[in-house]
């Protein structure tokens, strides 16, 4: 893939800093004056992605993901929205389907792991979301994950059990 041109570079930082600041409407005008033939560069469709999330175009967000996982395979972070953004869509046995064969893969990639058990505690399998938990608490650390998760909404019918741990 090649290096965006130094303007496009620009841009796709201003959109970037636009995000930070919560604007996604003037961060997707940044990324429109890209050059064409850059815009589905990897680096400005993860920042597309973020936009649409922002904006909860998750279709949208979905087709950009899914184009990620594509043009980077080895790359975690396009998985990851992907499957966040299908559960977003209300599609969360799509979303597990989508993770669950690549967290061999990502075996370091704790959000993988949280995801998969957000997505199997909506889908009620409540047994293998603590699986999927426990892994995340494995590699993220039982402190920051048990936070996480007892704010999650996903994770509620499990609140009782990560309370104990």
């Amino acid at each position: 893939m090649r290096n965006l041109e130094l303007c496009d570079r620009r841009h796709l930082e201003a959109a970037q800093g636009w995000l930070g600041l919560g604007n996604w409407l003037e961060a997707n005008n940044e990324l429109e004056e890209i050059t064409p033939q850059y815009r589905a560069h990897p680096d400005v469709l993860q920042v597309r992605w973020n936009i649409y999330a922002k904006a909860k175009k998750w279709e949208m967000a979905a087709e950009v993901a899914q184009a990620l996982t594509k043009l980077l395979p080895e790359n975690s972070s396009g998985w990851i929205h992907w499957g966040f953004s299908l559960h977003e869509l209300k599609r969360t046995k799509e979303a597990l389907e989508i993770l669950s064969p690549v967290s061999d893969k990502f075996p370091g990639e704790y959000l993988i792991f949280y995801n998969l058990a957000c997505y199997c505690c909506q889908l009620g399998n409540l047994k293998e979301s603590f699986h999927w938990l426990k892994k995340a608490i494995d590699l993220a650390g039982k402190k920051d994950i048990r936070m996480m998760a007892l704010e999650d909404p996903d994770l509620e019918p499990l609140w009782n059990e990560i309370g104990e741990i």
